[in-house]
């Protein structure tokens, strides 16, 4: 059973006629994207905002037209996978290191739906560690002061160079040993100078798609209050 396709088609049936749709990144929602590219083909008509050059990409060669945000009023949904998912429905994401579009993406749709693997579902964040967007100038001193609030920064890297985002910017992975409270975490480290922002996703998903433990979908909902 492919788990990621499972849950990434089964998203589709929250697209309707005519929506702006918020496009994610990564392995999960690939499979949203390439199955709304097929309706997309049997006239269904959408417009989609992508998250990354890589989603644009496939956005693209599967059929899907594009809009930029001066197109459009709002997002009506937009769909998204995780890293990891807490019974809170919060969120670490920022392992494709798109997690600053995908912020702005997901604050601005009007629904916000998580597509995971049942691997993502944890008791508590931060076993994945947490992605940190930061900008390249200074960053020896953002990471001093990652550090001062108990996490352990590693800068990305490819192929022995620092990994840049779409951005331009760099990316810091900081184990947490114990992200007790995910919403104080993310604002303190959004409040040092030099961080663009993290991959905490605090409150943010309204849906969850994922499987239980005998491989069934579940749809889990934030609710309202």
């Amino acid at each position: 059973m492919n788990e990621k396709k499972e849950v990434g088609e089964k998203a589709v049936e929250y697209v309707k006629e005519g929506m702006v749709v918020g496009l994610g990144t990564g392995s999960t929602v690939f499979y949203t994207i390439t199955k709304l590219g097929k309706l997309v083909q049997q006239g269904l008509s959408i417009k989609g905002i992508p998250t990354s050059k890589q989603t644009e990409k496939l956005a693209i060669e599967v059929g899907i037209p594009l809009v930029s945000f001066n197109e459009i009023n709002q997002i009506d949904v937009a769909i998204d996978g995780a890293d990891e998912v807490n019974r809170d429905l919060d969120l670490i994401k920022g392992g494709g290191g798109a997690l600053l579009r995908e912020k702005i993406i997901a604050k601005a749709a009007k629904t916000f739906i998580v597509v995971a693997d049942s691997h993502k579902n944890v008791d508590k964040l931060g076993s994945f560690p947490l992605p940190v967007e930061v900008v390249p100038f200074g960053f020896e001193m953002t990471s001093k002061y990652i550090r001062e609030l108990g996490g352990s920064p590693q800068l990305r890297q490819n192929n022995g160079i620092p990994f840049r985002t779409d951005n331009g910017n760099y990316i810091f992975d900081c184990s947490f040993s114990n992200i007790t409270f995910p919403g104080d975490l993310e604002r303190e480290l959004n409040l040092i100078p030099g961080v663009v922002d993290n991959g905490l996703f605090i409150a943010m998903a309204k849906i969850i798609i994922t499987l239980n433990k005998d491989k069934e979908i579940v749809i889990k909902k934030r609710s309202v209050g």
